[in-house]
């Protein structure tokens, strides 16, 4: 028997809590949550970002040659390539909610201690350790929130997720127009760090996933939380039916992640990321010492960059609207290809207004394809290696993302700007190949129906 009260339907027989979390319209707990979680995000964003304003304060109080600059820039990465294969299977073996509200406050003492480090080796240290935190964040952050949203609207949420993404850019261009021109850059640290702790606070405060929950065991719990989203929405105050759980998928190891059913996925991932993260860091992380080396000024070329990235903003929300029409598949294409055309016309333009349009469809179309990244990569692995394939998936790209940064400078010389971003299309062009020959659709399908078991 089922007693329902406030205004819900009696779900069918059979049917398991997380069907049931698949129905829910989105309400204030889906916000509350896309908010908490985006907060972080934001800070995340901004410290990764700022860097690229800050590198050249830093180099000059610490005298550095262009190589230990370079190993500035990277260390986050090596932190964050660590931090995302490490998170992912934390998360799996000890729940999202612990690491999601861990690595925030990783991420805080890393940027607490790179505003207060007295050496340069003390500084590529707190590097790493900020870039720990970041990295494991990320997977995470998208894992949860996946796990809690309607499938009707689940890359939609996702890409909004990561759209916050586009904020803490925006929130990083202004801090070096305004904090760091008048503080220096070890300020520009602290204003980050301390914010991301409060919302580190703000997490505590959210449930476990119920996926995870039921793949445990706890179903009762599981139950719980659904029915407190439930409740959010205006639906069951009380049911008295036994809670249905779904099919635990059992033990799972991250060898799991190449067997027969997930390796073709698994391999497009490892594309996708790696392939995404070095063009965009490679690229977003020089754009304005890029214009400074075409004749604009340090604060015209920071003004430039910080202008041409609210272009982003748009870029996500059209994404969002199109990864729950198109689908993840073409939506994700399109932006890749996007993308690379607008590299391509960026490296061949001047200091003009031309130049500036073609940073900000670059901005547009490369964060758009960010978004279905985030979207995608933990939809198609089930709930015991979830987190466990985005993670390792982000690892992967965080290789690029080493990279990226000594690449540019690197072959700016011999290649030119032209040649350099001729490159980073080609490099764009391949990875949409990837995607096209090897992505599934997943639009529309509960997480369990694209995962299957992992047995299979």
């Amino acid at each position: 028997m089922t007693l329902t009260l406030g205004g819900a339907a009696t779900p069918p027989a059979g049917e398991s809590f997380v069907d049931r979390l698949d129905r829910i319209p989105l309400n204030s707990f889906h916000w509350r949550l896309l908010v908490i979680a985006g907060i972080g995000w934001m800070f995340d964003a901004m410290d990764v970002l700022l860097i690229g304003f800050l590198l050249g304060p830093i180099t000059r109080e610490f005298a550095l040659d262009p190589t230990r600059t370079g190993l500035v820039a990277s260390a986050g990465f090596v932190g964050m390539f660590l931090g995302a294969a490490i998170s992912g299977r934390l998360a799996d073996r000890y729940g999202r909610r612990v690491v999601f509200s861990a690595t925030l406050v990783v991420f805080s003492v890393g940027a607490v201690l790179s505003a207060a480090a007295p050496t340069y080796e003390t500084l590529l240290l707190a590097r790493v350790l900020a870039g720990l935190g970041l990295g494991g964040e990320l997977p995470v952050a998208a894992t949860l929130v996946s796990e809690f949203s309607p499938r009707a609207q689940r890359g939609r949420m996702i890409v909004l997720l990561e759209s916050f993404w586009a904020y803490g850019t925006i929130l990083a261009g202004i801090i070096a127009i305004t904090v760091v021109s008048a503080y220096g850059w070890r300020w520009a640290f602290v204003v980050g760090a301390l914010p991301a702790l409060y919302a580190a606070y703000l997490r505590t405060a959210l449930p476990e996933s119920p996926r995870y929950l039921a793949e445990r065991g706890d179903a009762a719990e599981a139950d719980a939380v659904v029915r407190r989203v439930e409740r959010a929405g205006g639906g069951a105050m009380l049911t008295l039916a036994r809670a249905v759980a779904p099919p635990r998928a059992g033990r799972a190891r991250i060898a799991d992640l190449f067997a027969p059913r997930y390796v073709r996925r698994t391999v497009m991932l490892w594309i996708l990321w790696f392939g995404i993260t070095l063009t965009y860091y490679g690229i977003f992380l020089y754009v304005p010492s890029l214009l400074v080396a075409r004749g604009l000024t340090d604060v015209r070329s920071n003004e430039f960059f910080f202008l041409s990235t609210i272009a982003q903003v748009p870029g996500y929300f059209s994404a969002a609207w199109l990864v729950e029409r198109w689908g993840r598949k073409p939506t994700l294409i399109a932006y890749l290809l996007g993308s690379a055309a607008s590299a391509f016309l960026f490296g061949n333009s001047g200091t003009g207004t031309d130049t500036f349009i073609y940073a900000s469809f670059l901005s547009f179309f490369n964060l758009g394809a960010w978004g279905v990244v985030y979207s995608l990569s933990p939809e198609l692995y089930p709930t015991a290696i979830r987190a466990t394939g985005a993670g390792v998936a982000a690892a992967v790209g965080r290789i690029g993302g080493i990279i990226g940064p000594f690449l540019t400078p690197v072959l700016v010389p011999s290649l030119g700007q032209t040649g350099v971003f001729a490159m980073f299309m080609a490099l764009l062009v391949l990875t949409a190949l990837a995607v096209f020959a090897l992505a599934e659709e997943t639009k529309g399908r509960s997480l369990e129906e694209i995962a299957g078991p992992v047995a299979a």
